[in-house]
């Protein structure tokens, strides 16, 4: 039997805190017992990743501790429960589907009566059908033309996501002939966002896809309506440039208006949405079906290792562990996400969304306030970027923030160069090396500007390339991380009830429907 209890009445949490700042990280990583820590404090991940925590301010006493944690917490019986299709998301009272988009984990799950799974199976596989035939000129332009670009009309996760995805496998389809269309992004309502993207493409030569799940969101409506603008202006049927992304029982998904739709279900939230149709469709369209299918299998290998109660063989649970304890008993506000991979530059703005949106609560999943610190704050730049930036305040600021570096041995592109002795890549992974090990051990220094304190604690994931699979492990880590999270915080990790009011006085605002300060901010911005 599940109970969902909140963090500060499980017993283990009390033997976590009086735990508290027992490892001083500048001790602990100093000459050859830093060398055992790191080969010691490492758990693999799935496609050849790795997770090594030796950075962090744990030692055998914390991790049984924390291993106590997750067995009072009944986390590995959750995640079971999760993807066994019990409603977790008590919110909206549904079932939190996404990992099986990319695989069956559980037994088979009916909702609705449909079998989930052969249902995202089939839309992945109609996904991939119509990719080929438009890499195949079999689906063309007006002329007969092939599309040459694919341009995603969303927002949040809708955008965050799959633009991320994108972005992060770009360069390796370019090197290994997977290079099928070049994709563009539309997101913000602001006018110059879709304006910048259409000016810079033919649009003649242009599939647009337009994702939604309501298929009422306002901000990509708004868009949608400013592309097809663009097409009629153009002397273009808008039709035969748009597909869609939506539930079935949305107003798109039999619309005319469109080439073809492709399905999600409310099973899926936005910001867990990649592995759907919503990253499938234009990673599809992108690079090939291969490819996404490529995907989906590194994220289903990391799934299942998060199936393991050891937390010292299930990397997802044991970072989530890790930052439950910086976070509610170390006091640490916040933690910086920080791939020194170039591809991954907006990997940490997804994760801002997967992590403040899922566990940005302040009650429980029973409605009532929690006593303690629930999310962090998430932010992050790639590396070296970073370190010309804010690693300032990382290295000697008044708070000290946990860092998740992410780094890989080899390149994507194929292409560097031998300057003073070492390549580009070696000076990459020699920056997040040292970068480690300044943060953990600091210096001392007569001179106060110029002395580090250290005990700041880091974990890195490392692997030998980021590909298809890699990326696909590094995402489900990450919602994997996030999700044993929510259970320990005893939240509701998948509504986000907190982006709505906005919404709703924002149409007020629109139909002239204000007074007080609200009109007086409206007034001030000419609406």
């Amino acid at each position: 039997m599940i109970s969902w209890k909140n963090l500060d009445t499980l017993a283990a949490f009390g033997k976590l805190n009086a735990l508290k700042g027992k490892v001083k990280l500048q001790e602990a990583m100093s000459g050859e017992n830093g060398a055992k820590r790191v080969a010691e404090y490492a758990v693999p991940m799935a496609c050849g990743l790795n997770y090594n925590y030796a950075a962090k301010q744990v030692d055998g006493d914390v991790l049984c501790a924390l291993a106590e944690l997750a067995k009072e917490a009944q986390l590995s019986e959750k995640y079971e429960a999760l993807y066994n299709g019990e409603v977790i998301n008590t919110g909206e009272k549904r079932l939190v589907l996404h990992q099986l988009c990319r695989g069956q984990l559980g037994g088979d799950v009916t909702a609705d009566g449909v079998n989930k799974r052969e249902f995202y199976v089939s839309q992945q596989q109609k996904a991939a059908d119509f990719a080929n035939k438009v890499h195949a000129g079999e689906i063309t332009n007006a002329q007969g033309e092939k599309f040459t670009t694919v341009v995603q009309i969303g927002i949040g996760g809708s955008d965050l996501g799959p633009r991320a995805m994108y972005l992060a496998l770009e360069n390796w389809a370019k090197q290994n002939g997977c290079f099928k269309m070049e994709a563009k992004f539309i997101s913000n309502v602001d006018p110059d966002d879709a304006a910048s993207v259409l000016k810079g493409i033919d649009v003649s030569r242009s599939l647009f896809v337009l994702v939604s799940k309501s298929g009422t969101t306002l901000e990509t409506l708004t868009n949608e309506s400013f592309v097809k603008d663009a097409l009629k202006n153009a002397g273009l049927d808008a039709s035969k440039h748009m597909v869609a992304v939506t539930s079935e029982t949305s107003p798109l998904a039999k619309s005319s208006d469109y080439l073809a739709a492709f399905f999600m279900d409310d099973y899926i939230g936005g910001r867990y949405s990649s592995s759907s149709c919503v990253g499938g469709v234009v990673l599809s369209l992108a690079f090939g079906p291969e490819v996404f299918a490529r995907f989906l299998n590194g994220a289903a290998e990391e799934d299942k290792l998060a199936k393991n109660p050891d937390i010292l063989q299930n990397p997802d649970m044991l970072d989530a562990l890790i930052g439950v304890y910086e976070h509610n008993v170390q006091g640490y506000p916040a933690t910086a996400v920080l791939p020194y991979s170039q591809a991954l530059n907006r990997f940490p703005a997804h994760l801002q969304q997967l992590d403040m949106e899922s566990n940005g609560k302040s009650v429980n999943r029973f409605g009532e306030p929690v006593n303690y610190a629930t999310g962090p704050v998430i932010f992050g730049e790639p590396g070296t970027n970073g370190q010309h930036s804010f690693y300032q305040l990382l290295h000697q600021g008044t708070d000290i923030v946990p860092l998740q570096f992410v780094g890989f041995r080899k390149n994507q592109a194929g292409m560097d160069v031998n300057i003073q002795g070492s390549t580009s890549q070696q000076k990459l992974c020699a920056n997040v090396a040292a970068q480690i090990m300044a943060f953990a051990c600091g210096k001392q220094d007569k001179n106060p500007n110029k002395s580090f304190a250290g005990g700041r604690p880091s974990s890195i994931i490392t692997g030998e390339q980021l590909t298809p699979e890699t990326l696909g492990a590094l995402l489900a880590h990450f919602e994997n991380k996030v999700m044993f999270q929510g259970f320990l915080w005893n939240l509701n990790s998948f509504d986000q009830e907190g982006v709505q009011l906005g919404k709703v006085l924002a149409k007020r605002v629109l139909a002239h429907e204000t007074d007080g300060a609200l009109k007086a901010y409206s007034d001030l911005l000419d609406i």
